[in-house]
C-alpha cells in the first residue's frame, strides 16, 4: 500500500519534495489560490507554520481549478506569497486536486482506499488535510475552517 512518504512531487522551483523528511512531524496541506476570497489564509497559514515549526510542517499546494484564481507561474506564485504575506513554508509546484488529472498526493489524500480513513473530494481553494507523525490522514477541513481553528490546532498540542 502506498503510504503518504511514497508520493513524489516537487516545490515552485521545480526541486523534488522528500515527504518522507517530514516522518514524526504533522503535515498539514492546504490547495492555495492567490485571488481568492480565502487568500488572507495566507497569514495564519504562516502564524501556524512559526508557531508550530518543531512538530509541523505546512505545505501549500497551488492549484488552478476553482475559478482560476491560481493564474500565475512559479514565479508569480513566489513572488505573491512572499511579498504579501511573508510566506516562508514549503509551497509545492502547481498541481490538479480533482479531475482526471488529480495529483497522486490528492489521489490518497480523498481516497479512503489509499488513506485508510475517509473519502473526500475537494470542493474549493484553501481546504486542507491534516497528516498525523505516522504518516496518516487525520482529518479534512473545508475552507471556511480557519487554520488556528481549535479543530485542528487540538491535534498538534
Amino acid at each position: 500500500m502506498t503510504t503518504i512518504y511514497d508520493i513524489k512531487m516537487n516545490n515552485l522551483q521545480g526541486k523534488p519534495i522528500h515527504l518522507s523528511d517530514y516522518k514524526g512531524k504533522f503535515i498539514f496541506f492546504v490547495n492555495v489560490a492567490s485571488k481568492c476570497g480565502f487568500t488572507p489564509q495566507y497569514k495564519d497559514l504562516e502564524k501556524l507554520h512559526r508557531e508550530h515549526k518543531e512538530k509541523l510542517v505546512v505545505i501549500g499546494v497551488p492549484c488552478n481549478q476553482f475559478g482560476k484564481q491560481e493564474p500565475g507561474d512559479a514565479n508569480e506564485i513566489q513572488e505573491f506569497c512572499e511579498a504579501n504575506y511573508g510566506v516562508s513554508f514549503l509551497i509545492t509546484e502547481k498541481i490538479e486536486v480533482k479531475g482526471p488529472e488529480q495529483h497522486p498526493l490528492y489521489q490518497w489524500l480523498t481516497s479512503k482506499t489509499l488513506n485508510g480513513k475517509k473519502n473526500s473530494s475537494v470542493k474549493w481553494n484553501f481546504q486542507k488535510y491534516l497528516v498525523s507523525t505516522e504518516g496518516k490522514l487525520i482529518d479534512y477541513y473545508l475552507s471556511i475552517t480557519k487554520p488556528l481553528s481549535p479543530k485542528i490546532i487540538k491535534h498538534i498540542l
